[in-house]
């Protein structure tokens, strides 16, 4: 192929110069297309992956921050110094005990409050004397045996988070022990990384957030408030629209992803907003590489074309070198830029990973608690099945067998909760029939029934009782209730449990038993509290049960009834149809 010249003004290009470049040009434009497509949806894929991994760690951090703070007013509710002072009405040296704990706990504040609402320690001298019987977390305290969590809003705007504890001794209330969480460092730390964060409680409102003028409202009334160039306008943009742009859209402005979570605790949930820009940024440096690539390409043909002068061809030269140059420092920064964020997201998952591993020594404690029980029903099914074989009745050996493999799963599934939370966060919620799920508890609880004889009265609803939950872990709440029932009737001569199922605003299982009764209810649920002689429990049943049951947003409560025995009542949240419907449909799809 040969030409006159480039950019002679004498001279036209030839036909066939024309069509040559014509397919360079074209070879160019798909492949820099191409090329943006396929690196858009990598690079935006790893710009949500850092944001869930981030999105985790935060909701983590502040949900060990609420558990750790939780167990500070159990803990000084009972500490004899300020149990002194209050009974003697001296209290010059309880607020410098208040301070020598507060640095130990990382708590925002602590006071103790006598029997009146009024502030006689604390470690803010200026709160001294002050008056609180009006406070949610002082009434609320007083009425209640354990400890109360309060969200109480500020003048000065934001919210106050306060946990909360009577101090009694003997029989006689003295006062409460309030312990003030810190949860705004979280803002301050989550606004020097993230582009927007915000954490609603269970009404919607929000309670943390990044941006100040947020708290208070509704995710919904926060974004309607913000100018067109702020975060949130670029949040309502990709969270309204996303699904209907075409896929290189949201790289041609400043489009934003948001991800929600849900933080286990009183139904409060997490969502983070991410700008793409630097999703932008990394695409348009590897097409610029390409551009630059086909530069030197078209370069190198005009070099051969253009043999009429020299000092063109010297001019492209230098070019080429430049730009070679050029694409050579763009490849360094590239792999730099790359080095450092593979480097960021191996720190997150180490700490991430970390965290959970730390969890993991706690959980071990209850999952083999919770394994005493399919062991102890493997043991008499084997013994049964070992005199059926002897007696020659097969049919009834293999249903005892068949009994033992349910068992086996049952343990394979409460190790596998142990193994996936190593791995990840919790499973997904999934419509419960409550009364398939007690049928299914009563038999792993037959052999123990059978052997104690045992009566059993059932009062069960006509219409199915459904929840939203884990089937598993409300079995596993259900087969500690009643194991507790049989337990406590172990001295009667005519042992009775009765299981009632209702339904309401709240489905509710309640287990009454013809026992003695409970001596300490407000011991009842902590870990490790037991009436059981060594080598029967470790007393880890309710306080496992509390905690599944707290997670699922529901209640567990244990009383004395008039007639003797104890009362367990657990409530859930009940799952209407129109819900189960909607579950259901969104499975099929």
């Amino acid at each position: 192929m040969q030409a006159q010249g480039v950019f002679s003004n004498n001279k036209a290009i030839s036909w066939r110069v024309r069509v040559a470049l014509g397919l360079l040009f074209v070879l160019a434009l798909f492949t820099v297309w191409i090329t943006n497509s396929l690196l858009t949806d990598r690079f935006t894929q790893t710009t949500r992956n850092r944001a869930e991994l981030r999105l985790a760690l935060y909701s983590g951090n502040l949900l060990s921050e609420l558990r750790q703070n939780a167990i500070v007013p159990q803990l000084l509710a009972r500490d004899p110094t300020l149990i002194g002072a209050l009974n003697s009405s001296d209290y010059s040296q309880s607020t410098q005990r208040l301070i020598s704990f507060v640095e130990e706990i990382g708590a925002a504040s602590l006071m103790l409050l006598d029997k009146d609402g009024r502030t006689v320690a604390a470690t803010d001298r200026n709160r001294l004397g002050s008056s609180h019987s009006n406070a949610l977390y002082f009434v609320d305290a007083m009425r209640a045996a354990g400890t109360i969590f309060a969200v109480i809003p500020r003048e000065s705007g934001g919210y106050t988070f306060t946990y909360s504890r009577r101090v009694q001794s003997g029989g006689d209330v003295l006062g409460v022990i309030t312990v003030e969480v810190d949860l705004q460092k979280f803002e301050r730390a989550w606004a020097g990384i993230s582009d927007a964060v915000l954490v609603t409680d269970s009404t919607g409102a929000i309670i943390l957030a990044t941006e100040p003028r947020w708290r208070g409202r509704t995710e919904a009334e926060a974004l309607a408030r913000q100018t067109p160039q702020s975060a949130i306008e670029r949040a309502i943009q990709a969270t309204a629209d996303w699904t209907a742009l075409p896929p290189d859209a949201y790289i041609q402005g400043e489009g934003v992803m948001r991800l929600e979570t849900r933080i286990p605790f009183r139904g409060w949930r997490m969502a983070s907003f991410t700008t793409y820009t630097s999703v932008r940024e990394r695409v348009n440096g590897v097409l610029a590489l390409e551009i630059m690539r086909f530069a030197i390409l078209l370069a190198v043909a005009f070099y051969f074309l253009s043999r009429r002068t020299a000092f063109r061809m010297a001019l492209f030269q230098r070019e080429s070198a430049e730009l070679r140059a050029l694409n050579a420092r763009l490849q360094r920064e590239i792999a730099e830029r790359e080095r450092v964020q593979e480097t960021l997201a191996v720190a997150e998952q180490t700490l991430e990973q970390s965290s959970k591993l730390a969890a993991l020594g706690e959980m071990s404690a209850a999952v083999s608690h919770e394994l005493n029980q399919p062991l102890a029903a493997m043991k008499t099914y084997l013994a049964g099945a070992r005199l059926l074989l002897t007696r020659n009745r097969k049919d009834e050996a293999l249903s005892s067998f068949g009994r033992i493999d349910d068992l086996i799963e049952r343990m394979g599934a409460i190790t596998r909760q142990l193994k996936s939370y190593a791995r990840k966060g919790a499973d997904a919620l999934s419509p419960v029939d409550m009364g398939n799920a007690l049928a299914s508890s009563l038999s792993m609880m037959e052999p123990q029934l059978r052997q104690r004889q045992v009566q059993i009265t059932r009062i069960l609803p006509d219409e199915p009782v459904r929840v939203m939950g884990d089937r598993m872990r409300i079995e596993q709440v259900m087969v500690n209730l009643l194991r507790n029932a049989i337990d406590a009737t172990r001295s009667e001569r005519n042992p009775q449990v009765d299981i009632i199922l209702s339904a309401g605003q709240t489905a509710t299982l309640t287990v009454r038993d013809n026992g003695p009764g409970i001596e300490d209810l407000d011991a009842l649920f902590e870990p490790f509290y037991t009436t059981k002689q060594p080598g029967d429990g470790v007393g880890l049943g309710l306080a496992i049960s509390s905690g599944i049951v707290n997670d699922l947003g529901g209640r567990l409560t244990a009383r004395n009834g008039q007639g003797g025995g104890a009362v367990f009542e657990m409530q859930l949240p009940i799952l209407s149809s129109v819900e189960g419907e909607s579950n259901n449909s969104h499975a099929a799809e």
